[in-house]
């Protein structure tokens, strides 16, 4: 009778739990928050909210105003770059000190915020090479910012965690290298818990690989390399717990995904926290969040060779039953690791009370340099594997993650900077100038000392036609002089007056065109030299207020490369109007057909696919809240006078709750036929899966260069998505891609775009690709085109060498029986692409 009151008890407990969502955690207050935005005239908020201070500032006094320049970029500025703290750098050819006073001793988050372009008088971005130093470390040696960006990523942040002694004053250093010039965009300290990452000589971090711990004490300072919210999205600085950390996805990081690994969400139950474990470790995100596999999960990491590294794991977990072991560089972190045992075990109160248990471990390695290749950059692994439980009612065993952070540890002299060879190393292997290879003592009598000679010569021609092309862009970029004329502050007030010389009053020579919202309208604003595309509301539209202020409530919200930017609105005298920036090239539908603009190359294609799934992907995961377009199409997708896609239209968008264990929302059906989710039309659930189904017809849309649906064709060929995937799964695609680039297409990377296009299309939204994964694989199909293109141009030359040397014959590439180009053998693919993903 006992038992079934227990019983009965806890069922009503859980009942009632399941509709109470926690108090939040109280986040962690720093004493001092301060942020400096380099060379502005004056204070101003980001678009978070936080005010940044003028460098200017009486109390920065060791700065030598008389040498150093606040220097505005003479360059446009990519849309993706916030104005705060990057439209302004401090820049000087001698060196410069911030002199920041503090409110009180102890560590201290340092980040540094660099924006490697050209700028004013003289300044380009190739001549930046400086080093920095602070709290007597030296951070960063011959450091070329430009050369640290990561891929497709413009801007920089490099963190430290630093101590500040009893005069309350940090002294952050640059020193410019001869002939170079040193440079900063914004400046932020922030208080952190004394004992939150550096814990002195009373707590040792276990050291791998070694019986003695390792210890952190306040004399070394940390560089923070990888902070990642395993299985789930980044969580931007405003949403952290008072410290501003930004954490990132993992999925990049991952060696591999298999059926066994899934992201998980739990229930939103109390976080059990301990006097080890406050609140303020980790977001509660992070807690809730994570990846789950009966399998072994493996991530891996690029580090520097020949320093100490510190690893932290978060977990979060309500089973008591599971175990798992934990590997760093193939070395026992632990052998069973069991979350809650960490925790201090689970008593009744933490059964009632339906909680998990959250804990992070410490540990710390040495990386040495890579025992296979001395030139390139060590890893660092991270493996999970799942340990079988005899007291465990599960058949499956399995492994969980929740968070990870990669710090860097300094060295016993307080450097974090690389030693001088190996940043010279590295700067040659960057900049693809490592030209200076004895060929001579290759070439040989044998036919396979010509061979390797062959495959020399291709892999440094390619670098040379990379360094090329960066040099290209280069030199386009520094080339433009017009700074954009679009208002710098978004989402002005217009009013109708405004809009009616912006378009000579609603003329309809003016329409650029028409859709469910009404027409859309070139105007012009600044005195008739800024045009903007202006869509007014027409009062008989089946749309109307809701979609015109869900498209400003999210678009307000969002700044992204490849979404279209809203300048503004206007609500007055009955008229509901929306201000864009204007789109010069129109929408990608008209370069496919029904227009009279020339044909796409298939590189042009491919690129303008990536842009918009970075969009995509942007909405999915990158900001605060989930984001659904609901309404993606050819016609949605903009291409601006560079020819960068952007995504458009967000009248239909659905922006997602914020409670992270909801996996869908119940909604009514909207979107364009054509292109809508089956199953998302059937069950009324919408996912961002259903945005990727969407994705997936402008895919095929972008190859056949076709309507998606077609009455007049035959049966099976009227509907674009079902026709594609017949021909995909019959090995019948090459039939059906637009002749306009028939014969440009590699076979190699035909079939990959059909591989991605075809995922986005299966029936169930579970089983199809992330944005993420498309961006990736969509990349891989571009990368496949061009490095065939150029082994059909570049081992013309190098067969011909061969050719000479040895009188023979050899081929390089062929054209199948499909009509398609394909390249040589897997040697060189491995040679002219030897990263893997």
């Amino acid at each position: 009778m006992a038992c079934l009151c227990l019983y009965i008890f806890l069922l009503l407990s859980h009942i009632v739990m399941s509709d109470i969502s926690p108090a939040p955690a109280p986040a962690y207050i720093p004493a001092d928050n301060i942020l400096i935005n380099c060379g502005a005239p004056y204070k101003d908020a980001s678009l978070d909210g936080r005010e940044w201070d003028t460098d200017s500032l009486p109390k920065f006094t060791s700065l030598p105003l008389n040498t150093s320049i606040a220097a505005f970029r003479a360059t446009w500025q990519r849309d993706s770059v916030d104005e705060i703290p990057y439209s302004t750098a401090r820049i000087s050819r001698s060196k410069f000190t911030y002199t920041i006073p503090v409110s009180d001793a102890g560590q201290k988050f340092l980040r540094l915020y660099f924006y490697p372009t050209s700028y004013m008088f003289g300044f380009a971005e190739n001549e930046a090479l400086f080093s920095v130093d602070a709290a007597n470390h030296n951070l960063l040696s011959n450091f070329d910012a430009f050369q640290h960006l990561e891929h497709r990523t413009a801007t920089l942040v490099k963190e430290y965690v630093i101590t500040v002694n009893q005069s309350r004053v940090l002294e952050v250093t640059f020193t410019p290298c001869p002939n170079s010039y040193a440079f900063v965009n914004g400046i932020e300290i922030v208080s952190i818990p004394d004992d939150l990452y550096i814990r002195g000589n009373d707590v040792p971090v276990k050291m791998i690989g070694q019986i003695k711990g390792f210890y952190i004490n306040d004399s070394g300072a940390l560089e923070k390399l990888y902070r990642l919210n395993v299985g789930g999205g980044v969580i931007s600085p405003g949403n952290d717990t008072g410290m501003f950390r930004s954490w990132d996805e993992d999925e990049p990081y991952l060696l591999a995904l298999d059926d066994f690994s899934e992201d998980i969400r739990f229930p939103r139950f109390p976080i059990n926290y301990t006097s080890t474990t406050p609140p303020y470790t980790a977001p509660e995100d992070v807690y809730y969040e994570g990846r789950v596999s009966s399998f072994n999960m493996t991530w891996s990491f690029q580090v520097d060779s020949g320093f100490n590294y510190l690893l932290r794991l978060y977990f979060c977990d309500y089973d008591d039953q599971r175990v798992f072991s934990i590997f760093i560089n193939d070395q026992t972190a632990e052998q069973s690791a069991n979350v809650v045992s960490w925790s201090g075990g689970r008593d009744i109160s933490h059964v009632l009370r339906l909680a998990c248990s959250a804990v992070y471990r410490d540990y710390a390695v040495f990386v040495s340099d890579n025992p296979d290749d001395s030139t390139s950059k060590p890893s660092l692994s991270l493996a999970l594997h799942p340990r079988p439980n005899k007291s465990s009612t599960s058949d499956q065993p399995e492994a969980l993650l929740n968070g990870l952070e990669i710090f860097k540890v300094s060295q016993p002299g307080g450097s974090l900077a690389l030693a001088s060879h190996e940043i010279l190393v590295q700067g040659i292997q960057e900049r693809g100038t490592s030209h200076s290879i004895h060929v001579g003592n290759l070439v040989g009598g044998s036919l396979g000392a010509l061979l390797l000679f062959l495959l020399i010569i291709g892999s440094l021609l390619f670098r040379r036609r990379i360094k090329k092309t960066r040099d290209v862009n280069n030199k386009l970029r520094s080339a433009t002089t017009d700074i954009s004329l679009l208002p710098s502050v978004r989402n002005l007030k217009f009013s109708v007056e405004d809009i009616k010389l912006a378009t000579k009053n609603f003329d309809e020579n003016f329409v650029i065109g028409t859709g469910g919202f009404g027409n859309v309208y070139k105007g012009y604003m600044k005195k008739g030299t800024c045009p903007v595309a202006i869509k007014r509301l027409n009062p008989s539209s089946r749309q109307g207020a809701h979609e015109f202020h869900t498209e400003i409530t999210i678009l307000s919200n969002l700044r992204h490369r490849h979404l279209v930017p809203l300048i503004g609105c206007c609500d007055d005298t009955g008229e509901m109007i929306l201000v864009y920036e204007y789109m010069d090239h129109g929408t990608l539908r008209a370069h496919l057909y029904g227009g009279d603009n020339p044909p796409l190359s298939w590189k042009q294609r491919l690129q303008i696919c990536i842009d918009a799934a970075k969009g995509l992907h942007y909405l999915h995961a990158g900001a605060e809240r989930i984001i659904i377009h609901r309404d993606v199409k050819s016609t949605n997708i903009l291409l601006d006078e560079k020819m960068v896609a952007k995504v458009s239209d967000f009248g239909l968008s659905k922006m997602g709750p914020s409670g992270t264990s909801v996996t869908h929302m119940s909604t009514i059906v909207k979107g364009s036929f054509g292109y809508l989710d089956p199953e998302y039309y059937l069950r009324r659930q919408l996912t961002t899966k259903s945005d990727v189904y969407s994705f997936g017809v402008v895919l095929f849309e972008v190859l056949c260069a076709r309507p998606v649906i077609m009455q007049d064709l035959p049966y099976e060929q009227m509907n674009l998505a079902e026709w594609s995937r017949n021909c995909y799964r019959n090995g019948l695609l090459g039939e059906i891609v637009d002749k306009n680039v028939a014969g440009e297409i590699t076979a190699e990377s035909l079939e990959k775009f059909g591989e991605v296009g075809y995922s986005c299309l299966r029936d169930h939204g579970t089983d199809r690709p992330t944005m993420s994964n498309v961006v990736w694989g969509l990349e891989s199909a571009l990368q496949l085109q061009k490095t065939f293109e150029m082994l059909d141009h570049d081992n013309l030359l190098s067969t011909n060498i061969v050719a000479n040397a040895t009188s023979g014959e050899a081929s390089t590439s062929s054209t199948g029986s499909d009509g398609f180009k394909s390249g040589v053998g897997s040697v060189f693919s491995d040679i002219l692409n030897p990263n893997a993903r």
